[in-house]
């Protein structure tokens, strides 16, 4: 999405909080206007500084990630309680420069719907018996049984318009607000980094007060080389309520254009004075090895992967999440008006596995995980088009075409319990879209719900297409662009799977506790 840069209430206890070690056992401090570094450990042994993460939890499985601060052996202890009195241990890969001494370690054969309580420990390759200190975290797996229930928040766009870590109001609050609700994972709907964003150490905001930065050599220019981009990850995880929040909650990632640079595609060549490197499919490679380096993706992890971002992630019975990939595989950018489009934003490949994979799904409800709207106009620059509509609206035009092929699948093949999820515009809106109000009308009805940003300046509403008949029935949205976190709340929202009637509930959320808008839906409906 087009951006400027600046510069004129408690859930139930589902899972045991984190307590005394493993807070202290991530603490980076952050003091003043700068920020302490990880201290390299005096006697020579590994140290896991920037905490751990899990991500792509099943029912029986989990990626468990970690870096540490020089070559080291990665072994992962699993046990059913925090005091670790039986454990299972998990051997991990060796870290090395390679991957920027960052690395995950596989778990399988977990014990369904259950709390999984696991310590990290880092050892000296060359002497297996010289270890740092552990660094513990926890999870809980999927259920295997309907009537348990599924709870999970997703929203994005962290660090970006120039908007990083402020220790004056205590960095990035939401996720610590997050991690309180205690949800069963978190899904970070893209831009979980500004690689093309620069983190000024302070900004003058227009009534005058001043917001700090915390800043590092790698968020002083726009990401080229790999470094920098890593960098950017790094730069995240500076944030204590984050690392606190990935120690408690896992994830579900995937990307979209800033963990590249703005407005992406495949195939571009830069006109922009900042980049020494033109070729963006260079950059992307580089930042694709970079994301997989520092998210516990399965499909960048698993053997047969691919190095691919889009899967399905199995939630148990009641919930399939299908995060997709709207950067890698689109054409390029346009006035988005061709009457003919295969490639689309999804690409030919990635359509035909997404229609394979929700046909064959048996879970109540399908959540596609989109990193971008499918009926709000986001614009790139004055004549072309950086999402899907392009403000026409009538018939399907672009890459509408593919959007349209897909809905029309999913009505004609009577797939149920489909909820379209996504974040990138910077505001929270609920749309529905209805062939009533459509000019295409081969399809069933369905909602898509917007939240974000969590660390990001706020933008104003985008407007609505109307070829598939959206209705905004909720928004909240600043009123000018880019309003800091100081002067607008961040959002996320909040989806709730009852076990017994598997209504699902969805609840936009705003930073400080407030619940802005609920819709239940019932389960069982073609479309939604």
């Amino acid at each position: 999405m087009s951006h400027p840069v600046p510069g004129s209430s408690s859930a139930p206890a589902r899972r045991g909080l984190l307590r005394g070690s493993l807070a202290a056992s991530a603490a980076l401090a952050l003091g003043g206007s700068g920020l302490a570094a990880p201290a390299f450990a005096l006697s020579g042994r590994p140290r896991a500084a920037w905490g751990v993460q899990t991500g792509d939890v099943t029912a029986s499985s989990g990626l468990v990630w970690v870096r540490s601060d020089r070559p080291a052996r990665i072994v992962v202890e699993t046990s059913a309680t925090e005091s670790f009195r039986r454990t299972r241990r998990h051997r991990g890969p060796l870290l090395g420069a390679g991957t920027d001494f960052t690395g995950t370690t596989a778990l399988r054969g977990l014990p369904a719907g259950e709390q999984i309580h696991y310590r990290v420990v880092l050892a000296d390759p060359d002497d297996p018996r010289r270890t740092g200190e552990p660094v513990t975290g926890t999870f809980r797996t999927a259920p295997d049984r309907r009537r348990d229930g599924v709870r999970f928040l997703w929203s994005g766009d962290i660090a970006g318009q120039g908007w990083g870590i402020n220790p004056d109001i205590g960095g990035f609050r939401a996720y610590e607000e997050m991690r309180r609700l205690d949800p069963d994972f978190f899904l970070c709907s893209g831009d979980a980094i500004y690689a093309d964003g620069v983190i000024e150490p302070s900004v003058t905001l227009p009534d005058g007060r001043i917001w700090r930065n915390v800043t590092t050599p790698e968020k002083s220019k726009v990401a080229e080389t790999l470094d920098e981009y890593r960098g950017n990850f790094r730069y995240n995880l500076l944030d204590r309520n984050v690392r606190a929040f990935n120690a408690q909650v896992p994830s579900i990632v995937q990307w979209d254009d800033h963990e590249v640079r703005n407005n992406w595609y495949p195939g571009q060549i830069l006109d922009d004075p900042r980049y020494a490197e033109k070729d963006v499919d260079v950059l992307a490679a580089r930042a694709a090895r970079a994301f997989g380096e520092y998210a516990p993706v399965s499909t960048l992890h698993a053997p047969g992967g691919r190095g691919r971002v889009h899967r399905v992630v199995r939630y148990g019975p009641l919930l399939d999440v299908f995060v997709l990939d709207m950067r890698s595989y689109r054409n390029a950018n346009s006035p988005n008006r061709q009457a003919d489009d295969t490639t689309g934003i999804l690409g030919a490949e990635q359509l035909a596995w997404l229609k394979r994979e929700l046909a064959a799904s048996t879970a109540v409800w399908k959540v596609l995980a989109a990193d971008m709207p499918i009926g709000l106009v986001v614009p790139d620059g004055a004549a072309n088009f950086e999402a899907i509509a392009q403000g026409d609206p009538g018939a399907p035009l672009g890459r509408e075409l593919q959007i349209a092929e897909l809905l029309r699948f999913v009505k004609h093949r009577r797939i149920t319990g489909t909820l379209w999820l996504t974040a990138d515009v910077h505001y929270t809106s609920a749309q529905h879209y209805a062939p009533e109000r459509a000019a295409f009308k081969d399809f069933a009805p369905f909602w898509e719900f917007v939240s974000g940003p969590l660390a990001a300046g706020g933008f104003p509403a985008n407007a609505l297409d109307g070829t598939f008949g959206p209705e905004r029935v909720f928004v909240r949205a600043p009123e000018r662009a880019n309003l800091s976190p100081m002067e607008s709340p961040q959002y996320f929202g909040e989806v709730d799977i009852d076990g017994h009637s598997g209504d699902l509930t969805v609840r936009l959320r705003a930073e400080g506790g407030k619940v802005l808008f609920s819709k239940v839906l019932r389960p069982g409906r073609v479309g939604q």
